[in-house]
């Protein structure tokens, strides 16, 4: 306490702290963050799928057909079954692992690791989302112990709190699906072996027991990321690569440890990826375009993805194209000044290291993109190469830790300082709330029966209008496609008109599912619901429902039963 004291030197104008008190700091305010946000976002899309599948309830899910049905029967699909016995038990986990191989396009870690979590705390957001967390503070312990064994201690510290900070990975921290947790596999895989690798130096005098440590390691994490996510195979890919330019001379002993690791995904492969393949839709990701205009698609894609996870983060969903490519083009502007300084200092292993582990990756992601022409690596603003974030801040971090006294403090911490303001503000000033706004509207008159209705089937919409509603109330829902909806709506009140006293039409913007092909024909079939609802009802209320993505934005219309009905 009394050295942290000395540090601290007051004047009228200023308060100079040590930097590794800031970089301390500023990780426990990212952790301090993920925890406050635990549950301040609803659900989005995927990841109310994902709490299906880790559930094991995808195969009793039946979409919504041409009649009403009781709302609460999707609540239950939204938490375990009933079970009363181990056999029960195990049924439960064959059907995760089914519903995962039967139509999921990703590995079953995640899922098998949620589906445990959920076991023991339950389906609440907070609770679910808070393995993720957990996960994201061992990838931070881990960043600094790779961070030092590259950089040395401060190295480390800076390294740890770019990471904790960073926008786009504290957003994906906060995110129910496989991105978040897979930053641990990258950070460890690649921690395990570049300390194997100091380990075989004369100089580290390592016993036997402390490689097999961490080749174990090493081979725990590069298995657990490529049953995680299989564009992990890039970031394996990479490794080879550090071993070669390391320690050249014991290639095979690390190559043997990498191949084991990934050896032991063979049984999924077998079982699982074949089942997958048959079920893959990659034509989502091509688009018949031609070939000057498909490579300058792959440099914006190279571009946004990198401002994303560098600088916009989580808002990245509410920014135009246009923006996104301008800020990707800063982002590589700071990685350029990095690589200029570093080779500028001869720091030349420090600056290789780092472009393996950030640069190299994301090139073999769009080489391959480009020769199989998809577009993968545009996917899900940035998350689908989440896996160069951590190389990408490494190369920051050196080039901070190379800085002079001068420079090094301030520009750390104002790169820390826009990393947590972009976070408090994506949690702050952009709300999803859209589905409890719906609930808080029908709770106004609990007792009521309502109808909901919906243009559209998708499970996504279903599933989160679901578990946001109150069980308890009298809730139906009529989801139809948009383009028979009208029909279907005049047929259901034509038969039980008195049955409902209010109905809720909540009009999504995406449907997902039988999109309108133009907005002309998405009025066209709006105006025919209109016209239906108010053949026997009053509108009373209208409002515009808006969250983070464009999957979250509703029109909600409240319309109760005319007089003469």
């Amino acid at each position: 306490m009394i050295t942290i004291l000395k540090g601290l030197k007051l004047n009228k104008f200023d308060l100079q702290v040590p930097l590794e008190i800031l970089l301390v700091f500023a990780i426990a305010l990212a952790v301090t963050i993920r925890i406050l946000n635990l549950g301040n976002h609803e659900f989005w899309y995927d990841e109310v799928l994902s709490l299906l599948l880790f559930g094991g309830q995808k195969a009793a899910y039946d979409p919504p057909g041409d009649v009403p049905v009781i709302l609460s029967s999707y609540t239950s699909l939204l938490k375990l079954p009933v079970e009363t016995s181990l056999g029960d038990i195990i049924e439960t986990l064959k059907q995760v692992l089914r519903g995962i191989a039967g139509g999921e396009p990703h590995p079953p870690l995640f899922f098998l690791s949620q589906h445990l979590w959920l076991r023991l705390f339950g389906n609440a957001v907070a609770q679910v989302k808070s393995l993720g967390v957990l996960l994201s503070c061992i990838a931070i312990f881990c960043a600094y112990g790779l961070g030092r064994d590259v950089l040395g201690h401060r190295g480390g510290l800076i390294f740890a709190a770019l990471l904790a900070t960073n926008s786009f990975y504290l957003f994906h921290s906060l995110n129910l699906r496989m991105y978040g947790p897979l930053v641990l596999w990258v950070v460890l895989s690649g921690w395990a072996l570049v300390h194997l690798i100091h380990q075989s130096t004369a100089e580290a005098n390592a016993t036997h027991q402390q490689q097999l440590i961490w080749s174990c390691l090493l081979i725990g994490s590069v298995t657990a990321g490529l049953l995680t996510f299989y564009f992990f195979a890039y970031w394996v890919m990479a490794l080879g690569v550090l071993v070669l330019y390391l320690d050249r001379q014991r290639w095979f002993q690390h190559g043997v440890v990498l191949g084991i690791g990934v050896s032991l995904t063979v049984p999924w492969a077998l079982w699982g990826v074949r089942q997958q393949a048959r079920n893959a839709d990659l034509d989502r990701f091509a688009e018949p375009i031609g070939f000057a205009e498909a490579l300058l698609r792959h440099f914006r894609d190279v571009l946004e993805a990198i401002g994303i996870q560098l600088l916009s983060g989580g808002f990245s969903t509410s920014i135009p194209q246009g923006s996104a490519v301008v800020i990707g083009i800063v982002a590589v502007g700071m990685l350029l000044t990095c690589c200029i300084g570093l080779w500028r200092q001869g720091k030349y292993q420090t600056l290789g290291t780092a472009l393996i582990l950030g640069a190299l990756p994301l090139a073999l992601a769009l080489g391959v993109d480009i020769v199989t022409g998809k577009f993968t690596l545009g996917w899900g603003y940035g998350r689908s190469v989440i896996f160069v974030l951590p190389g990408c801040l490494l190369l920051l971090a050196a080039w901070l830790e190379r800085l002079i006294n001068a420079w090094q403090k301030p520009l750390t911490a104002l790169l820390l300082a826009v990393y947590i303001g972009v976070s408090v503000g994506d949690f702050n000033l952009r709300d999803r709330q859209m589905f409890h706004t719906v609930d808080q509207l029908i709770q106004q008159n609990p007792e009521t029966p309502t109808l909901v209705v919906m243009n559209s089937k998708a499970w996504g919409h279903v599933l989160r209008l679901a578990y946001y509603v109150n069980p308890d109330a009298p809730v139906s829902l009529l989801a139809e496609k948009p383009e028979q909806l009208a029909a279907t709506l005049e047929k259901t009140l034509a038969d039980s008109a008195s049955t409902y006293e209010r109905i809720l039409w909540l009009n999504p913007d995406r449907p997902v599912w039988n999109e309108p092909k133009t907005e002309a024909e998405k009025q066209q079939f709006d105006q025919a619901v209109l016209q239906v609802l108010q053949t026997r009802y009053e509108l009373m209320n209208t409002e515009s429902l808006t969250g983070t993505m464009d999957l979250d934005r509703f029109t909600l219309s409240l319309y109760t039963q005319s007089p003469a009905t």
